[in-house]
Protein backbone atom coordinates (compact mmCIF):
# COMPACT_ATOMS: atom_id res chain seq x y z
CA UNK A 1 0.00 0.00 0.00
CA UNK A 2 1.51 3.36 -1.02
CA UNK A 3 1.98 5.99 1.68
CA UNK A 4 -0.85 8.47 2.09
CA UNK A 5 0.11 11.90 0.81
CA UNK A 6 -0.79 14.88 2.96
CA UNK A 7 -3.15 17.32 1.23
CA UNK A 8 -0.41 19.99 1.35
CA UNK A 9 3.28 19.09 1.33
CA UNK A 10 4.79 21.47 3.88
CA UNK A 11 8.31 21.06 2.52
CA UNK A 12 7.16 22.00 -0.99
CA UNK A 13 5.22 24.98 0.36
CA UNK A 14 8.24 26.09 2.40
CA UNK A 15 10.40 25.84 -0.72
CA UNK A 16 7.93 28.00 -2.66
CA UNK A 17 7.65 30.63 0.09
CA UNK A 18 11.20 30.61 1.40
CA UNK A 19 9.94 29.40 4.77
CA UNK A 20 8.00 32.65 5.33
CA UNK A 21 4.97 31.58 7.39
CA UNK A 22 2.94 34.70 6.59
CA UNK A 23 3.56 34.30 2.87
CA UNK A 24 2.69 30.60 3.09
CA UNK A 25 -0.63 31.44 4.75
CA UNK A 26 -1.36 34.09 2.11
CA UNK A 27 -0.56 31.67 -0.73
CA UNK A 28 -2.74 29.00 0.88
CA UNK A 29 -5.65 31.43 1.17
CA UNK A 30 -5.30 32.31 -2.52
CA UNK A 31 -5.16 28.61 -3.39
CA UNK A 32 -8.28 27.90 -1.32
CA UNK A 33 -10.12 30.71 -3.08
CA UNK A 34 -9.13 29.33 -6.47
CA UNK A 35 -10.28 25.85 -5.47
CA UNK A 36 -13.66 27.20 -4.39
CA UNK A 37 -14.00 29.14 -7.63
CA UNK A 38 -12.65 26.57 -10.07
CA UNK A 39 -14.07 23.24 -8.87
CA UNK A 40 -17.77 24.05 -9.40
CA UNK A 41 -17.07 25.25 -12.94
CA UNK A 42 -14.71 22.38 -13.71
CA UNK A 43 -17.39 19.87 -12.73
CA UNK A 44 -20.11 21.62 -14.75
CA UNK A 45 -20.74 19.44 -17.82
CA UNK A 46 -22.60 22.34 -19.46
CA UNK A 47 -19.30 24.20 -19.93
CA UNK A 48 -17.34 23.41 -23.10
CA UNK A 49 -14.60 20.83 -22.61
CA UNK A 50 -11.93 23.33 -23.65
CA UNK A 51 -12.96 25.77 -20.91
CA UNK A 52 -13.02 22.97 -18.39
CA UNK A 53 -9.57 21.83 -19.53
CA UNK A 54 -8.28 25.38 -19.02
CA UNK A 55 -9.75 25.38 -15.51
CA UNK A 56 -8.08 22.06 -14.75
CA UNK A 57 -4.80 23.51 -16.02
CA UNK A 58 -5.14 26.54 -13.74
CA UNK A 59 -5.93 24.33 -10.76
CA UNK A 60 -2.96 22.11 -11.60
CA UNK A 61 -0.63 25.11 -11.55
CA UNK A 62 -2.06 26.45 -8.31
CA UNK A 63 -1.69 23.04 -6.70
CA UNK A 64 1.94 22.84 -7.76
CA UNK A 65 2.58 26.20 -6.11
CA UNK A 66 1.44 25.03 -2.67
CA UNK A 67 2.57 21.41 -2.74
CA UNK A 68 -0.88 19.91 -3.23
CA UNK A 69 0.56 16.96 -5.15
CA UNK A 70 -2.61 14.86 -5.30
CA UNK A 71 -4.65 17.75 -6.66
CA UNK A 72 -1.87 18.48 -9.15
CA UNK A 73 -1.89 14.88 -10.44
CA UNK A 74 -5.68 14.62 -10.61
CA UNK A 75 -6.09 18.02 -12.27
CA UNK A 76 -3.42 17.03 -14.79
CA UNK A 77 -5.31 13.81 -15.58
CA UNK A 78 -8.60 15.74 -15.90
CA UNK A 79 -7.00 18.30 -18.21
CA UNK A 80 -5.60 15.55 -20.44
CA UNK A 81 -8.93 13.72 -20.58
CA UNK A 82 -10.83 16.92 -21.35
CA UNK A 83 -8.43 17.93 -24.11
CA UNK A 84 -8.31 14.50 -25.76
CA UNK A 85 -12.09 14.55 -26.19
CA UNK A 86 -12.54 11.16 -24.55
CA UNK A 87 -15.64 10.11 -22.68
CA UNK A 88 -16.78 11.38 -19.32
CA UNK A 89 -14.22 12.87 -17.00
CA UNK A 90 -14.38 11.37 -13.51
CA UNK A 91 -13.83 14.19 -11.05
CA UNK A 92 -14.92 12.62 -7.74
CA UNK A 93 -11.33 11.94 -6.64
CA UNK A 94 -10.34 15.51 -7.54
CA UNK A 95 -13.28 16.90 -5.57
CA UNK A 96 -12.28 14.75 -2.59
CA UNK A 97 -8.66 15.92 -2.83
CA UNK A 98 -9.78 19.55 -2.98
CA UNK A 99 -12.01 19.03 0.06
CA UNK A 100 -9.09 17.53 1.99
CA UNK A 101 -6.81 20.42 1.00
CA UNK A 102 -9.42 23.00 2.00
CA UNK A 103 -9.80 21.28 5.36
CA UNK A 104 -6.01 21.33 5.82
CA UNK A 105 -5.83 25.02 4.91
CA UNK A 106 -8.61 25.82 7.40
CA UNK A 107 -6.53 24.50 10.29
CA UNK A 108 -3.09 25.43 8.94
CA UNK A 109 -0.47 26.26 11.54
CA UNK A 110 3.06 27.13 10.44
Amino acid sequence: MPPIMPPIDRAALDAQTGGDADLAREVLMLFAGQCRSILPRLTDPALPRGERADLAHTLKGSAAGVGATRIHALADAAETRLRDGGGPVPLDDLADAVAAALAAVAVWHP
